[in-house]
């Protein structure tokens, strides 16, 4: 098997790899879970009560 031959294969495998990630992402059965994380950023939390954010006392 020559370099060439071996770039082939990768590039293939690279390619169908990325055909079945575009698969996964438009699959139907995975929409609800998508939607649930496309609200994350948009979600109402209290951030000042965590750990770490909002003002410091001291």
């Amino acid at each position: 098997m020559d370099l060439n031959t071996l770039r082939i294969i990768v590039t293939v495998t690279s390619f169908l790899v990325f055909l079945g990630i575009i698969a996964w992402a438009i699959a139907p059965a995975n929409r609800a879970s998508f939607e649930r994380a496309s609200m994350i950023p948009l979600n109402d939390d209290d951030t000042d009560s965590l750990p770490g954010k909002g003002a410091r006392h001291g």
